[in-house]
């Protein structure tokens, strides 16, 4: 990385002597980002590290290269490297923590079992579970996998990314769990576009377990698909009742993640029967 420094180790006219080393110019950056929430212009990096703006592109550049820094919509963010070294499991606590009371009015005004859940490559990766003695039969646990392209959950959030991203994803193919499960890049394409023309919402039937059906809906934020949260139903359940209760969960919970427990408090109820988000329901591998 050193190589990035040719003609910047003199300092500007006015600026402060620049860090003599790469590695103090890479923790002035790093350190500006103080949680995996936090966000950072370009702009805003140079100005809080004095470096050259030319120097902190650069820098910047093969970081996100090298996974420690994303780039985003609105700036840049802590990349899967560093999110690897203990950040993950700080956004997965809030979002555990945000979602913890919105999932238990969903599971009692339901009588269905919920999940809670974020994107992990292309998998999903469960970080919570409610519904009481119905749970038991539900094949999946906290701290669980299953392949995103074979659940709502997963689904949701793919919707969310680039396509590119998705392709990348799934350059090897797309393993099926049952007959009903996706195989083919193409049609989990278009089942995308059409998630996505529908404001999210998502159905699958028997597509990773027989003989279980499940709703789903992506917890989405400018920067992208932050989580989703399911319920989970017997295959042959009518969804579409489900969609408005689960689009407003699905707001509740990004309002605690953004305004904290103030917006949500037990014994209040958190979300309320909005109808902007009716979806065709549609699951099946042929569609």
């Amino acid at each position: 990385m050193t190589s990035v420094l040719s003609g910047d180790a003199r300092p500007d006219s006015g600026r402060s002597p620049l860090p003599p080393s790469m590695i103090e110019r890479v923790t002035l950056i790093m350190d500006l980002f103080e949680n995996p929430r936090t966000r950072r212009t370009l702009e805003q990096i140079a100005r809080s590290t004095r470096l050259p703006r030319s120097t902190t592109y650069r820098i910047i550049e093969q970081l996100v290269r090298l996974q420690w820094l994303d780039r985003g919509p609105n700036g840049y963010r802590l990349g899967p490297r560093a999110l690897g070294l203990g950040g993950r499991e700080f956004e997965h606590s809030a979002l555990r923590a945000a979602a913890a009371p919105v999932l238990h009015e969903l599971a009692v005004r339901t009588g269905l079992v919920i999940h809670l859940a974020v994107l992990d490559g292309a998998e999903v990766y469960y970080l919570d579970k409610m519904g009481g003695p119905a749970a038991v039969e539900v094949p999946s646990r906290v701290g669980g996998r299953a392949p995103a392209h074979c659940t709502a959950l997963g689904k949701a959030m793919l919707a969310w990314l680039p396509p590119e991203d998705v392709d990348a994803l799934y350059r090897d193919g797309l393993p099926r769990r049952t007959p009903r499960s996706i195989g083919d890049v193409g049609v989990l394409h278009r089942q995308l576009v059409h998630i996505r023309s529908v404001s999210g919402l998502t159905f699958e039937r028997g597509e990773c377990v027989p003989h279980i059906g499940c709703a789903g809906v992506a917890l989405r934020t400018p920067d992208g698909p932050v989580g989703a949260l399911s319920a989970v139903c017997d295959v042959r359940t009518p969804m579409r009742r489900l969609a408005p209760v689960l689009a407003a969960a699905a707001r509740a919970v990004l309002r605690e993640l953004s305004d904290g427990p103030a917006a949500t408090r037990c014994g209040q109820t958190p979300f309320c029967s909005d109808t902007d988000v009716v979806a065709e329901e549609h699951g099946g591998a042929h569609r």
